[in-house]
């Protein structure tokens, strides 16, 4: 499922080539008590978002989510519950490809970690600071308004979770 597209400042030139990437990461919640917190990152921007990163080898996009979410956000375990969809974006990147025109699909998913974890966000991995926001403040926390759909669509799964909890 593609939900949206965020386009670029200026448009890429047509001549210009731009390269394919395949990403995949995790909107992660857990429950303590009666509230569902979910994590939430600052990216290398400033920015708050979800953690992603890059399919590698033959791995399964649903693989490199959970690869990611953990490895970013420092957490011990997530369990995987629905898929949440797509975005396609276009950026020059600023680490590896230093100004390469990219063209990337990201496949979310959403995972659940114990409620006694803990976020412990990993600078080397280009996270600034991680947090748990409340579920009611998360479409207002995220910085890009391409993942709209994508926390809308996590939002429902989260209530008729909650609604088939009581």
């Amino acid at each position: 499922m593609t939900l949206k597209k965020r386009p670029l400042k200026k448009a890429p030139n047509k001549k210009e080539p731009a390269e394919r990437e395949v990403s995949a990461g995790g909107i992660v919640f857990k429950r303590k008590g009666t509230k569902v917190w979910i994590a939430m990152m600052q990216d290398p921007y400033g920015k708050w978002a979800f953690p992603k990163g890059h399919v590698e080898g033959d791995e399964a996009v649903e693989e490199a989510a959970a690869r990611e979410t953990l490895e970013e956000l420092g957490l011990e375990q997530v369990r995987l519950l629905e898929e949440l969809g797509k975005i396609d974006i276009w950026f020059r990147d600023r680490y590896q490809k230093k100004g390469k025109l990219i063209h990337k699909d990201i496949h979310y998913f959403l995972f659940e970690t114990p409620g006694n974890a803990n976020l412990h966000p990993d600078p080397q991995e280009h996270v600034l600071a991680a947090k748990w926001v409340p579920m009611a403040g998360l479409l207002k926390e995220s910085s890009y308004p391409d993942m709209v759909p994508v926390l809308r669509r996590a939002l429902t799964h989260l209530r008729a979770l909650g609604k088939s909890s009581s």
